[in-house]
């Protein structure tokens, strides 16, 4: 990006040398111009810079080479100066898309002061654009998997490569990484695009109905089956089936699993009749499942048949490169999302950014850039003291920094969906007793959140 720039233009040699003089001396970079005609050339999109101009002057004055300005790059700050002053004249300029107005005379540090507010502004709306070119530039089938550091270009070249195989894959990353986002990209991509992505988190599923869930079940097969159930992989049949968590799954629903994968067909709960699947199955897990088989804690055959194909993601805080345009993307959704302005994002801002750790990877930075787009200005000081939670938790044990990031996102979760449990039960995939007592386990109540 180019040396930041101050385009004065003023008719009166004597005007320019004066206030060139004053801003040099602010160290700020200045070139000059006797007419507006003369600047024009120099305007494009991409100026680094403010316009500083006259209003009074012959051939084209001020306003209208705020008209230019304006329809060469709308976000172009352009600060006009006015000897002959009024309520209209300021009125019509600020209407009209002008920065500020001022008016002679004016003391050097209410000159120097608005140009530095100026070039602040530009700088931020540059580098948004930026961010916002390169996030458009990503991959657009399916959900976009968003940064340009090689571990994520080379995910990206895996998901195409494999996306429209048929074989099983195992999608393996630490919580908030992005494996259900990986699991979707996938399926967009893949043939069975037209037909049903069904997920399922095996960790949010009581034990004695995730086979009811999965399986399906006959009218009178237990107790509460009071009519026929498809489950999720009947559901699923044609499309793609996405198991989550599942280094949860109990041993005792990972044996008729290992049979599914390999038979590619399935029984319902009371019945004894085969129901042929035409089916992609997807898996995420948070841990090491060769590991967790080695301490007969997870089936080594069920792995095995899992593992064709292994998709690893890398934790945010091994790709920091990409936090700003993922922080940018995050804003833009939630502004959208909300209706409300989109905050600029300051420097030091970003650096805090840059080194925070992210124990909670890409999802507890969405829920930064949401929590930011919702209070704006009075958010600068959350973002620096995101430094000092960190530093403040390194003393902590793991099971109490683990409880402060789960109590995070569960409030945070509460605020997004304005306190409704159902909406929040659903984001977080948790069941009511659990959130229940999650709530009474960190003292939330849902009534704070409901605005």
């Amino acid at each position: 990006m180019n040396l930041p720039t101050v385009f004065l233009v003023d008719d009166e040699e004597s005007v320019r040398q004066s206030v060139s003089q004053t801003l040099q001396l602010a160290d700020l970079n200045v070139e000059t111009f006797s007419s507006a005609k003369d600047l024009l050339p120099r305007l494009t999109p991409e100026i680094n810079g403010v316009i500083l101009s006259d209003i009074r002057m012959p051939d084209m004055d001020g306003l209208e080479l705020l008209n230019e300005c304006l329809s060469i790059d709308s976000k172009l700050p352009v600060i006009l100066i006015s000897g002959h002053a009024d309520v209209s004249t300021a009125v019509n300029a600020i209407r009209k898309g002008a920065y500020d107005l001022l008016e002679k005379p004016f003391s050097n540090i209410l000159l120097v002061d608005k140009i530095n507010r100026a070039l602040n502004q530009r700088q931020l709306s540059l580098e948004n654009r930026l961010l916002k070119e390169e996030l458009a530039s990503q991959d657009r089938i399916g959900p976009r998997i968003i940064g340009n550091t090689s571990a994520v270009k080379q995910l990206r070249h895996l998901i195409r490569q494999v996306a429209n195989a048929e074989t099983d894959v195992l999608i393996m990353g630490e919580t908030g990484t992005g494996k259900e986002l990986v699991a979707r990209s996938l399926h967009e991509q893949s043939k069975r695009r037209q037909n049903h992505f069904v997920a399922i988190n095996c960790g949010a599923i009581q034990e004695q109905l995730l086979n009811s869930e999965l399986f399906g079940h006959e009218a009178g097969a237990f107790t509460d089956a009071k009519q026929k159930r498809i489950g999720k992989f009947e559901h699923a049949n044609g499309g793609t089936l996405f198991l989550d968590e599942i280094e949860s799954m109990a041993m005792t629903t990972q044996i008729p699993l290992l049979r599914v994968l390999q038979e590619r067909s399935i029984e319902r709960l009371g019945s004894s009749k085969s129901v042929p699947l035409d089916i992609r199955v997807l898996a995420a897990t948070k841990v090491n499942l060769k590991t967790a088989a080695e301490r007969n804690e997870f089936r080594e055959d069920l792995y095995y048949r899992l593992n064709v194909v292994m998709l690893e993601l890398p934790p945010l805080r091994d790709r920091r490169a990409d936090i700003p345009m993922l922080f940018q993307h995050f804003v833009l959704v939630a502004a959208a999302r909300t209706q409300a302005e989109m905050p600029a994002l300051d420097s030091n801002a970003v650096q805090v950014l840059l080194k925070h750790d992210w124990p909670g990877n890409i999802r507890e930075l969405r829920n930064i850039a949401e929590r930011y787009v919702l209070l704006g200005e009075s958010f600068k000081f959350d973002l620096n003291a995101l430094m000092h939670s960190t530093e403040s938790q390194n003393g902590l044990s793991l099971p109490d920094q683990v409880s402060n990031f789960e109590r995070a996102v569960i409030e945070q979760t509460l605020i997004n969906n304005n306190g409704d449990l159902a909406e929040t039960m659903s984001s977080l995939g948790l069941p009511r007793k659990t959130l229940s007592d999650k709530l009474k386990k960190y003292q939330l109540e849902r009534k704070q959140y409901i605005k």
